[in-house]
């Protein structure tokens, strides 16, 4: 007779969930967007929105230190709600987009939460500082993503201190606090063929 924990074991090496393979999506720039808002003058609200946004997610259902999010963001994409604040965020005053072209994430841990939901850990850089950010994340697709899915919707967001990254013109007038807000639609990425 079988003892019940061996009879566990043996159903457990054979659960399909322990041999699923890390899905990797490359990011679908077209579908897209990050955006920023930020509070000015006191109360009023502006915000940003940032595109041609390229990258990777990759998630394992069965080990979520598998779990991998590389995100990069061209700063000249960055519109703003009008001519001059978009002329101004591009500038020295801020991004300084001439010589700081990008805006990279990479994740160093990403938290399986249970539900489609995830805290996702690691490294923003602005204008050439790195500091380490998390970010709350949901998949869109009711918190489900099936094995072999082809697309995939993902929500995340975060607040960071803006002058921790060496934007800091205008404290008085422009709250230091940014809100940032991802909307990442990828797509399945061919398996790698090592040669």
């Amino acid at each position: 007779m079988i003892r019940p924990l061996s009879l566990l074991s043996v159903l457990l090496l054979m659960s399909p969930a322990l041999y699923a393979a890390p899905e990797t999506y490359a990011i679908s720039t077209d579908r897209t967007a990050i955006g920023l808002s930020w509070r000015a003058f006191g109360h009023a609200f502006s915000q940003a929105q940032l595109q041609g946004v390229t990258g990777t997610v990759t998630l394992d259902p069965a080990a979520d230190w598998e779990d991998h999010i590389e995100v990069k963001i061209p700063v000249a994409t960055l519109v703003a709600s009008n001519i001059l604040l978009t002329s101004q965020l591009k500038s020295g005053l801020f991004f300084d987009a001439a010589h700081y072209p990008w805006i990279v994430f990479t994740s160093s841990r990403v938290v399986a939460l249970g539900q489609g939901h995830f805290r996702v850990f690691g490294l923003l850089s602005v204008k050439d500082v790195r500091r380490p950010v998390v970010m709350d994340a949901a998949l869109d697709n009711h918190g489900v993503l099936s094995p072999g899915a082809q697309t995939l919707a993902l929500h995340a967001s975060t607040a960071i201190s803006r002058s921790a990254f060496g934007v800091d013109r205008l404290v008085g007038i422009v709250d230091d606090r940014v809100a940032i807000d991802l909307k990442i639609a990828a797509q399945a990425a061919p398996p790698r063929v090592i040669p």
